[in-house]
């Protein structure tokens, strides 16, 4: 079970070694063009939540990174227990919460690099880096698993 947990120390070594490489490289605002126009790395900074809302608002960010960590690992240790679906998602969420909580600690902002224009419609997504990518790679790792353990609980009840 605890092997698990190199899944959310990978998330975190990736997301702060890629921040770290933005922050030594970069100026805040350089953009470098990997896929013109689809993609581009652009050094970019947020003081606040998902898409910069409640911006300076660091001691709510603390207490709730902390209720979210110890959340993780209780229901990892408690409910996931054999069902390693939801051991993974719970280890993307935990490294994703851990690598910008980090960042929020050190630097008093988070590291956004990842600039994607979303094709068709002509509209850039919110810039993003690797925590913010497997805490949405986790939560549909984590419905998945919920969908999974719901169909078996199913069957046993018909059984």
């Amino acid at each position: 079970m605890y092997k698990y947990y190199g899944i959310a120390l990978f998330v975190i070594v990736i997301d702060q070694w890629s921040k770290w490489l933005i922050v030594k490289n970069m100026v805040v605002g350089e953009r470098i063009m990997l896929w013109d126009p689809w993609f581009a790395i652009l050094s970019h900074r947020n003081r606040g939540a998902a898409w910069g809302m409640l911006e300076g608002q660091m001691w709510l960010f603390t207490i709730i990174t902390i209720a979210v960590i110890i959340a993780i690992i209780y229901f990892f240790h408690k409910e996931a227990n054999n069902k390693p679906v939801l051991q993974v998602g719970l280890m993307l969420l935990l490294g994703g919460a851990l690598g910008n909580f980090i960042d929020r600690l050190w630097r008093g902002e988070v590291v956004d690099f990842a600039s994607v224009l979303i094709p068709g419609i002509n509209y850039y997504f919110p810039i993003f880096n690797v925590a913010d990518a497997a805490l949405t790679f986790a939560v549909i790792i984590l419905f998945i698993g919920m969908f999974i353990e719901e169909r078996k609980t199913r069957k046993q009840v018909k059984a």
